[in-house]
Protein backbone atom coordinates (compact mmCIF):
# COMPACT_ATOMS: atom_id res chain seq x y z
CA UNK A 1 0.00 0.00 0.00
CA UNK A 2 1.36 3.38 -0.89
CA UNK A 3 1.18 6.81 1.20
CA UNK A 4 -1.44 8.30 -0.67
CA UNK A 5 -3.49 4.73 -0.74
CA UNK A 6 -2.86 4.71 3.62
CA UNK A 7 -3.84 8.85 3.64
CA UNK A 8 -6.98 8.16 1.27
CA UNK A 9 -8.17 5.57 3.79
CA UNK A 10 -8.57 8.08 6.25
CA UNK A 11 -9.60 11.06 4.57
CA UNK A 12 -12.83 9.00 3.40
CA UNK A 13 -13.17 7.84 6.73
CA UNK A 14 -13.26 11.10 8.67
CA UNK A 15 -16.83 12.07 9.68
CA UNK A 16 -18.29 14.84 11.43
CA UNK A 17 -19.26 12.67 14.71
CA UNK A 18 -15.87 11.65 15.77
CA UNK A 19 -14.59 14.86 16.16
CA UNK A 20 -14.29 15.85 19.50
CA UNK A 21 -15.44 19.46 20.87
CA UNK A 22 -12.78 21.07 21.49
CA UNK A 23 -11.25 20.08 17.90
CA UNK A 24 -14.62 21.18 16.16
CA UNK A 25 -13.91 24.99 18.67
CA UNK A 26 -10.51 24.86 17.23
CA UNK A 27 -11.69 24.87 13.77
CA UNK A 28 -14.35 27.55 14.38
CA UNK A 29 -11.54 29.85 15.95
CA UNK A 30 -9.08 29.15 13.23
CA UNK A 31 -12.17 29.87 9.95
CA UNK A 32 -13.43 33.27 11.70
CA UNK A 33 -10.14 34.50 12.00
CA UNK A 34 -9.17 33.07 8.50
CA UNK A 35 -12.10 35.13 6.69
CA UNK A 36 -11.21 38.22 8.63
CA UNK A 37 -7.63 37.87 7.20
CA UNK A 38 -9.15 37.93 4.13
CA UNK A 39 -11.39 40.22 4.44
CA UNK A 40 -8.55 42.58 5.38
CA UNK A 41 -6.97 41.74 2.87
CA UNK A 42 -9.76 42.06 -0.39
CA UNK A 43 -8.75 45.11 -0.97
CA UNK A 44 -4.82 44.56 -1.53
CA UNK A 45 -2.82 44.96 -4.83
CA UNK A 46 -2.36 41.34 -4.84
CA UNK A 47 -5.81 40.49 -4.30
CA UNK A 48 -7.16 43.25 -6.53
CA UNK A 49 -4.87 41.90 -9.32
CA UNK A 50 -5.43 38.41 -9.12
CA UNK A 51 -9.69 38.90 -9.15
CA UNK A 52 -8.44 41.02 -12.78
CA UNK A 53 -6.62 38.23 -14.26
CA UNK A 54 -9.25 35.40 -13.20
CA UNK A 55 -12.55 37.18 -13.20
CA UNK A 56 -13.36 38.84 -16.12
CA UNK A 57 -16.28 37.02 -18.16
CA UNK A 58 -16.93 34.70 -15.04
CA UNK A 59 -19.53 36.37 -13.78
CA UNK A 60 -22.52 34.06 -12.45
CA UNK A 61 -20.32 31.96 -10.94
CA UNK A 62 -21.92 29.78 -7.52
CA UNK A 63 -18.59 30.65 -5.71
CA UNK A 64 -18.25 34.17 -3.78
CA UNK A 65 -15.00 36.68 -4.16
CA UNK A 66 -15.20 37.90 -0.51
CA UNK A 67 -15.76 41.09 0.41
CA UNK A 68 -17.69 41.89 -3.03
CA UNK A 69 -21.26 40.99 -4.81
CA UNK A 70 -19.53 38.94 -7.17
CA UNK A 71 -19.30 35.23 -8.21
CA UNK A 72 -17.22 33.47 -10.10
CA UNK A 73 -16.39 29.83 -10.78
CA UNK A 74 -14.79 27.88 -7.29
CA UNK A 75 -11.56 26.95 -8.43
CA UNK A 76 -11.32 31.04 -8.88
CA UNK A 77 -12.63 32.28 -6.16
CA UNK A 78 -10.20 29.76 -4.02
CA UNK A 79 -7.15 31.20 -5.63
CA UNK A 80 -8.76 34.95 -5.22
CA UNK A 81 -9.91 34.02 -1.65
CA UNK A 82 -6.24 32.34 -0.78
CA UNK A 83 -4.44 35.20 -1.93
CA UNK A 84 -6.44 37.25 0.04
CA UNK A 85 -5.76 35.65 3.15
CA UNK A 86 -2.44 35.72 2.91
CA UNK A 87 -2.49 39.31 1.41
CA UNK A 88 -1.22 40.55 4.87
CA UNK A 89 0.16 37.86 6.49
CA UNK A 90 -2.03 38.26 9.58
CA UNK A 91 -3.46 34.97 9.43
CA UNK A 92 -2.50 31.49 11.49
CA UNK A 93 0.31 29.74 11.91
CA UNK A 94 1.05 25.67 12.91
CA UNK A 95 4.09 24.30 13.58
CA UNK A 96 3.68 20.70 11.87
CA UNK A 97 2.88 22.88 8.32
CA UNK A 98 5.86 25.11 9.48
CA UNK A 99 3.34 27.56 7.77
CA UNK A 100 -0.20 28.67 7.08
CA UNK A 101 -2.26 25.83 7.53
CA UNK A 102 -5.65 27.65 7.24
CA UNK A 103 -5.64 29.93 4.18
CA UNK A 104 -4.26 26.52 1.82
CA UNK A 105 -7.67 24.75 3.24
CA UNK A 106 -10.69 27.40 3.90
CA UNK A 107 -10.84 29.19 0.78
CA UNK A 108 -10.78 26.18 -1.30
CA UNK A 109 -13.43 24.25 1.02
CA UNK A 110 -15.71 27.26 1.29
CA UNK A 111 -15.79 27.73 -2.94
CA UNK A 112 -17.02 24.67 -3.47
CA UNK A 113 -18.86 24.13 -0.50
CA UNK A 114 -21.58 27.23 -1.69
CA UNK A 115 -21.77 25.11 -5.02
CA UNK A 116 -22.44 22.02 -3.25
CA UNK A 117 -25.01 23.64 -1.07
CA UNK A 118 -23.22 22.19 1.98
CA UNK A 119 -23.35 22.64 5.52
CA UNK A 120 -21.04 24.44 8.17
CA UNK A 121 -20.84 20.97 9.79
CA UNK A 122 -19.69 20.00 6.38
CA UNK A 123 -17.23 22.58 6.00
CA UNK A 124 -15.60 22.03 9.59
CA UNK A 125 -15.06 18.43 8.88
CA UNK A 126 -13.41 19.16 5.57
CA UNK A 127 -11.07 21.43 7.72
CA UNK A 128 -10.13 19.52 9.97
CA UNK A 129 -9.77 16.69 7.57
CA UNK A 130 -7.40 18.60 4.99
CA UNK A 131 -5.55 20.38 8.60
CA UNK A 132 -5.02 16.76 9.53
CA UNK A 133 -3.36 15.76 6.35
CA UNK A 134 -1.02 18.61 5.22
CA UNK A 135 0.18 18.04 9.07
CA UNK A 136 1.19 14.82 8.81
CA UNK A 137 2.56 15.25 5.34
CA UNK A 138 4.83 18.15 7.29
CA UNK A 139 6.34 15.73 10.41
CA UNK A 140 7.45 13.59 7.59
CA UNK A 141 9.57 16.31 5.81
CA UNK A 142 10.51 18.94 8.39
CA UNK A 143 12.96 20.77 9.51
CA UNK A 144 14.76 20.05 5.46
CA UNK A 145 11.71 20.72 3.63
CA UNK A 146 11.77 24.52 5.49
CA UNK A 147 15.17 24.89 5.44
CA UNK A 148 15.69 23.93 1.74
CA UNK A 149 13.36 27.23 1.04
CA UNK A 150 10.21 25.64 -0.16
CA UNK A 151 7.15 27.78 1.22
CA UNK A 152 5.04 24.99 3.12
CA UNK A 153 1.94 26.95 3.27
CA UNK A 154 1.98 26.10 -0.51
CA UNK A 155 3.87 23.11 -1.00
CA UNK A 156 1.95 21.18 1.68
CA UNK A 157 -0.70 23.22 1.66
CA UNK A 158 -1.67 21.83 -1.71
CA UNK A 159 -2.74 18.42 0.41
CA UNK A 160 -4.57 20.20 2.96
CA UNK A 161 -7.18 21.44 0.42
CA UNK A 162 -7.19 18.87 -1.97
CA UNK A 163 -7.49 16.49 1.13
CA UNK A 164 -10.34 19.06 2.65
CA UNK A 165 -12.25 19.28 -1.03
CA UNK A 166 -11.95 15.37 -1.25
CA UNK A 167 -14.01 14.97 1.76
CA UNK A 168 -16.26 17.76 1.24
CA UNK A 169 -17.09 16.03 -2.49
CA UNK A 170 -17.20 12.49 -0.69
CA UNK A 171 -14.87 10.75 -2.40
CA UNK A 172 -13.92 7.37 -1.53
CA UNK A 173 -10.76 6.13 -0.80
CA UNK A 174 -9.03 5.15 -3.82
CA UNK A 175 -10.12 8.70 -5.56
CA UNK A 176 -9.26 10.64 -2.69
CA UNK A 177 -5.71 8.63 -2.94
CA UNK A 178 -5.41 10.12 -6.45
CA UNK A 179 -6.08 13.47 -5.51
CA UNK A 180 -3.00 13.56 -3.53
CA UNK A 181 -1.00 12.27 -6.24
CA UNK A 182 -2.16 14.82 -8.37
CA UNK A 183 -1.45 17.72 -5.85
CA UNK A 184 1.84 16.62 -5.83
CA UNK A 185 2.17 17.21 -9.14
CA UNK A 186 0.94 20.81 -8.30
CA UNK A 187 2.84 21.58 -5.35
CA UNK A 188 4.99 24.69 -5.76
CA UNK A 189 6.09 27.90 -3.46
CA UNK A 190 9.50 29.29 -2.93
CA UNK A 191 10.69 31.33 0.07
CA UNK A 192 12.77 33.47 -2.49
CA UNK A 193 10.11 35.67 -3.16
CA UNK A 194 8.79 36.37 0.59
CA UNK A 195 8.28 39.85 0.79
CA UNK A 196 6.70 40.30 -2.49
CA UNK A 197 3.22 39.56 -4.14
CA UNK A 198 4.06 36.36 -4.55
CA UNK A 199 3.75 34.72 -1.47
CA UNK A 200 0.33 35.65 -1.02
CA UNK A 201 -0.13 34.12 -4.40
CA UNK A 202 1.40 31.34 -2.85
CA UNK A 203 -1.59 30.54 -0.23
CA UNK A 204 -4.12 30.92 -3.39
CA UNK A 205 -2.22 29.13 -6.15
CA UNK A 206 -2.23 25.78 -4.13
CA UNK A 207 -6.27 26.42 -2.55
CA UNK A 208 -6.78 26.23 -6.26
CA UNK A 209 -4.71 23.49 -7.25
CA UNK A 210 -5.62 21.25 -4.31
CA UNK A 211 -9.39 21.97 -5.16
CA UNK A 212 -8.11 21.27 -9.13
CA UNK A 213 -6.98 17.79 -8.03
CA UNK A 214 -10.01 16.86 -6.41
CA UNK A 215 -12.15 17.55 -8.74
CA UNK A 216 -10.14 16.10 -11.31
CA UNK A 217 -10.35 12.77 -9.20
CA UNK A 218 -13.88 12.93 -8.77
CA UNK A 219 -14.27 12.29 -12.66
CA UNK A 220 -11.98 9.74 -13.33
CA UNK A 221 -8.40 11.60 -13.70
CA UNK A 222 -5.25 9.44 -13.17
CA UNK A 223 -2.12 9.47 -11.38
CA UNK A 224 0.20 7.25 -10.09
CA UNK A 225 -0.65 6.68 -6.13
CA UNK A 226 3.06 6.13 -5.77
CA UNK A 227 3.67 9.26 -5.95
CA UNK A 228 4.91 10.50 -2.67
CA UNK A 229 7.56 7.49 -2.31
CA UNK A 230 8.52 7.31 -6.17
CA UNK A 231 12.37 7.03 -6.76
CA UNK A 232 11.01 10.24 -8.99
CA UNK A 233 8.36 11.05 -6.63
CA UNK A 234 7.48 13.87 -4.10
CA UNK A 235 9.63 13.05 -1.10
CA UNK A 236 12.80 12.44 -3.13
CA UNK A 237 12.57 15.48 -5.51
CA UNK A 238 11.14 18.36 -2.91
CA UNK A 239 13.46 16.97 -0.11
CA UNK A 240 16.09 14.08 -1.00
CA UNK A 241 17.23 10.93 0.09
CA UNK A 242 18.08 10.70 4.01
CA UNK A 243 15.61 13.84 4.60
CA UNK A 244 12.75 12.96 5.32
CA UNK A 245 11.25 10.49 6.95
CA UNK A 246 7.93 8.72 5.63
CA UNK A 247 6.74 6.60 8.60
CA UNK A 248 6.07 10.01 10.38
CA UNK A 249 3.17 10.36 7.69
CA UNK A 250 0.54 7.76 8.67
CA UNK A 251 1.79 7.79 12.53
CA UNK A 252 -0.60 9.15 15.14
CA UNK A 253 -3.55 9.90 12.84
CA UNK A 254 -6.16 12.24 14.59
CA UNK A 255 -3.85 11.26 17.85
CA UNK A 256 -4.36 14.02 18.80
CA UNK A 257 -5.89 15.90 16.17
CA UNK A 258 -3.25 18.55 15.23
CA UNK A 259 -5.26 21.06 15.24
CA UNK A 260 -5.43 20.88 18.55
CA UNK A 261 -1.59 19.84 19.48
CA UNK A 262 0.72 21.50 18.54
CA UNK A 263 -2.61 23.52 17.49
CA UNK A 264 -3.15 27.00 15.81
CA UNK A 265 -1.58 30.09 16.49
CA UNK A 266 -3.47 33.17 15.99
CA UNK A 267 -1.71 35.95 15.22
CA UNK A 268 -1.94 39.28 16.76
CA UNK A 269 0.12 41.41 14.69
CA UNK A 270 0.26 41.92 10.81
CA UNK A 271 3.39 40.47 9.97
CA UNK A 272 5.33 37.63 9.63
CA UNK A 273 5.20 35.41 12.81
CA UNK A 274 8.70 34.75 13.27
CA UNK A 275 9.04 38.62 13.81
CA UNK A 276 6.09 38.35 16.56
CA UNK A 277 8.78 37.05 19.79
CA UNK A 278 11.21 39.43 19.55
CA UNK A 279 7.79 41.94 19.11
CA UNK A 280 6.66 40.65 22.28
CA UNK A 281 9.96 41.37 24.19
CA UNK A 282 10.57 44.68 22.86
CA UNK A 283 6.99 45.34 24.00
CA UNK A 284 7.49 43.93 27.27
CA UNK A 285 10.52 45.80 27.66
CA UNK A 286 9.20 49.34 26.59
CA UNK A 287 6.43 48.71 28.98
CA UNK A 288 8.57 47.77 31.95
CA UNK A 289 11.07 50.32 31.64
CA UNK A 290 9.58 53.25 30.02
CA UNK A 291 11.54 52.83 27.11
CA UNK A 292 11.37 56.34 24.49
CA UNK A 293 12.85 56.05 21.17
CA UNK A 294 15.27 59.14 21.81
CA UNK A 295 16.88 56.91 24.91
CA UNK A 296 17.95 54.18 22.67
CA UNK A 297 21.84 53.55 22.12
CA UNK A 298 20.91 50.42 20.67
CA UNK A 299 18.99 47.23 20.68
CA UNK A 300 19.99 43.07 19.45
CA UNK A 301 17.32 41.24 18.95
CA UNK A 302 18.45 37.73 18.94
CA UNK A 303 16.18 34.91 17.26
CA UNK A 304 16.70 31.14 15.69
CA UNK A 305 18.78 31.44 12.20
CA UNK A 306 15.70 29.55 10.79
CA UNK A 307 13.77 32.82 11.53
CA UNK A 308 16.27 35.04 10.33
CA UNK A 309 16.42 33.30 6.79
CA UNK A 310 13.74 35.70 5.92
CA UNK A 311 13.58 38.26 8.60
CA UNK A 312 16.80 39.74 8.71
CA UNK A 313 15.93 43.08 6.52
CA UNK A 314 17.56 45.54 7.89
CA UNK A 315 16.41 47.96 5.15
CA UNK A 316 13.03 47.49 3.90
CA UNK A 317 11.92 48.98 1.25
CA UNK A 318 8.27 48.38 0.59
CA UNK A 319 5.33 47.40 2.66
CA UNK A 320 5.50 43.75 2.25
CA UNK A 321 9.56 43.79 2.87
CA UNK A 322 8.72 45.34 6.13
CA UNK A 323 6.62 42.69 7.35
CA UNK A 324 9.62 40.71 6.96
CA UNK A 325 11.89 42.62 8.89
CA UNK A 326 12.59 41.54 12.00
CA UNK A 327 14.36 45.05 12.69
CA UNK A 328 11.71 47.24 11.30
CA UNK A 329 8.89 45.36 13.84
CA UNK A 330 10.83 45.49 16.99
CA UNK A 331 11.21 49.02 16.12
CA UNK A 332 7.62 49.69 15.44
CA UNK A 333 6.80 47.90 18.54
CA UNK A 334 9.56 49.64 20.82
CA UNK A 335 8.07 52.99 19.37
CA UNK A 336 4.49 52.18 19.72
CA UNK A 337 4.07 49.50 22.31
CA UNK A 338 1.86 47.87 18.63
CA UNK A 339 2.41 46.96 15.98
CA UNK A 340 -0.92 47.74 13.48
CA UNK A 341 -1.81 47.91 9.90
CA UNK A 342 -1.09 51.23 9.22
CA UNK A 343 2.59 50.80 10.31
CA UNK A 344 3.14 48.30 6.77
CA UNK A 345 0.50 51.36 4.82
CA UNK A 346 1.13 54.45 2.79
CA UNK A 347 5.19 53.91 2.55
CA UNK A 348 5.27 54.05 6.45
CA UNK A 349 8.63 52.41 6.45
CA UNK A 350 10.13 55.36 5.16
CA UNK A 351 9.36 57.54 8.39
CA UNK A 352 12.43 59.25 9.05
CA UNK A 353 11.83 58.45 13.54
CA UNK A 354 11.18 54.65 12.29
CA UNK A 355 14.25 54.93 9.73
CA UNK A 356 16.54 56.70 13.02
CA UNK A 357 15.80 53.72 14.79
CA UNK A 358 16.49 50.80 12.68
CA UNK A 359 20.15 52.02 12.15
CA UNK A 360 20.90 51.06 16.10
CA UNK A 361 18.80 47.33 15.90
CA UNK A 362 21.24 44.74 14.97
CA UNK A 363 20.10 40.78 14.78
CA UNK A 364 21.89 37.74 15.37
CA UNK A 365 20.77 33.93 15.49
CA UNK A 366 20.82 31.97 18.83
CA UNK A 367 23.47 29.59 18.99
CA UNK A 368 21.83 26.90 19.19
CA UNK A 369 19.34 25.33 16.60
CA UNK A 370 15.78 24.54 16.83
CA UNK A 371 15.44 20.56 16.82
CA UNK A 372 11.97 20.99 15.51
CA UNK A 373 9.55 23.22 14.31
CA UNK A 374 7.80 23.15 17.66
CA UNK A 375 10.93 25.55 19.70
CA UNK A 376 11.75 28.28 17.07
CA UNK A 377 9.92 30.78 18.56
CA UNK A 378 12.18 31.99 21.40
CA UNK A 379 13.79 35.26 20.81
CA UNK A 380 15.36 37.45 23.44
CA UNK A 381 15.54 41.26 22.61
CA UNK A 382 18.10 43.61 24.63
CA UNK A 383 18.12 47.39 24.91
CA UNK A 384 21.22 49.55 25.58
CA UNK A 385 20.22 52.91 27.05
CA UNK A 386 22.05 56.49 25.97
CA UNK A 387 23.19 56.79 30.33
CA UNK A 388 24.62 52.72 29.90
CA UNK A 389 21.45 50.88 30.83
CA UNK A 390 21.31 47.62 29.55
CA UNK A 391 18.06 45.56 29.65
CA UNK A 392 16.54 42.45 28.22
CA UNK A 393 13.87 40.39 28.14
CA UNK A 394 13.14 36.32 26.02
CA UNK A 395 10.04 35.22 24.72
CA UNK A 396 9.88 31.14 24.10
CA UNK A 397 6.05 31.58 23.32
CA UNK A 398 4.87 34.24 21.64
CA UNK A 399 1.41 35.55 21.89
CA UNK A 400 -1.42 33.55 20.55
CA UNK A 401 0.34 30.50 20.30
CA UNK A 402 -1.23 27.16 21.54
CA UNK A 403 0.57 27.53 24.95
CA UNK A 404 0.25 31.52 25.36
CA UNK A 405 -3.42 31.41 23.88
CA UNK A 406 -4.69 35.23 23.19
CA UNK A 407 -7.84 36.29 25.02
CA UNK A 408 -10.97 35.86 22.96
CA UNK A 409 -11.82 39.18 23.16
CA UNK A 410 -8.53 39.76 21.93
CA UNK A 411 -9.45 37.23 18.70
CA UNK A 412 -12.83 38.81 18.90
CA UNK A 413 -11.12 42.43 18.66
CA UNK A 414 -8.93 41.36 15.26
CA UNK A 415 -12.25 39.96 13.50
CA UNK A 416 -14.15 43.20 13.69
CA UNK A 417 -11.02 45.42 12.72
CA UNK A 418 -10.54 43.22 9.78
CA UNK A 419 -13.73 42.53 8.47
CA UNK A 420 -14.60 46.23 9.00
CA UNK A 421 -11.76 46.98 6.32
CA UNK A 422 -14.01 45.39 3.57
CA UNK A 423 -18.18 45.21 4.76
CA UNK A 424 -20.56 47.33 6.23
CA UNK A 425 -20.44 47.85 9.92
CA UNK A 426 -24.11 46.15 10.12
CA UNK A 427 -22.84 42.85 9.03
CA UNK A 428 -19.49 42.90 10.79
CA UNK A 429 -21.37 41.10 14.11
CA UNK A 430 -23.83 39.40 11.81
CA UNK A 431 -20.94 37.29 10.38
CA UNK A 432 -18.82 36.79 13.65
CA UNK A 433 -22.02 35.16 15.26
CA UNK A 434 -22.50 33.15 12.09
CA UNK A 435 -18.81 31.98 12.47
CA UNK A 436 -18.80 31.31 16.01
CA UNK A 437 -21.93 28.97 15.66
CA UNK A 438 -20.90 27.26 12.02
CA UNK A 439 -22.17 24.11 12.74
CA UNK A 440 -25.37 25.31 13.07
CA UNK A 441 -25.18 26.64 9.92
CA UNK A 442 -27.41 24.23 7.02
CA UNK A 443 -26.00 26.05 4.07
CA UNK A 444 -23.26 28.57 3.85
CA UNK A 445 -24.57 30.54 1.14
CA UNK A 446 -26.30 32.25 4.14
CA UNK A 447 -22.72 33.97 4.90
CA UNK A 448 -22.30 34.31 1.95
CA UNK A 449 -24.50 36.69 1.61
CA UNK A 450 -23.22 38.59 4.16
CA UNK A 451 -19.48 38.18 3.06
CA UNK A 452 -20.97 40.32 -0.01
CA UNK A 453 -21.72 42.88 1.79
CA UNK A 454 -19.21 45.24 1.26
CA UNK A 455 -18.66 48.49 1.94
CA UNK A 456 -20.34 51.38 -0.02
CA UNK A 457 -17.95 52.29 -2.54
CA UNK A 458 -15.17 49.59 -2.03
CA UNK A 459 -16.44 47.26 -5.06
CA UNK A 460 -16.69 49.60 -7.26
CA UNK A 461 -13.39 50.95 -6.24
CA UNK A 462 -11.98 47.41 -6.89
CA UNK A 463 -13.21 46.61 -10.18
CA UNK A 464 -12.00 50.43 -11.15
CA UNK A 465 -8.72 49.36 -10.28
Amino acid sequence: MTIATELGKRISGMRYESLPPEAIHAAKVAITDLVGCALAGANEDCTRIAQRVLAPGLAGGPSLVWGTPQRVLPMHAAAINGTAAHALDYDDINNSLAGHPSAPIVPAVYALAEQLGSSGRDVLLAYVTGFETQSRIGKGVHLHHYQKGWHPTSTLGVFGAAAGSARLLGLDAERTAVALAIASSLSSGLKANFGTMTKPLHAGQCAMNGLYAALLAREGFTANTGAFEHKQGFLEVFNGAGNYDAAKILERWCGPFDVLDPGVTIKPYPCCGSTHAPIDAAIWLREKHGLTPDAIARVESVTHANALMHTDRADPRSELDAKFSVQYCVARALMHGEVRFEHFENAAYEAADVRSLLGRISVRPHAHAPKSMDDHYESEVSVTTRDGRTVSHRVEQPLGTIRNPAPAERLEAKFRDCASRALRADAVPQLLERLQHLEEVDDVNALSRILAASREGLHAARAAA
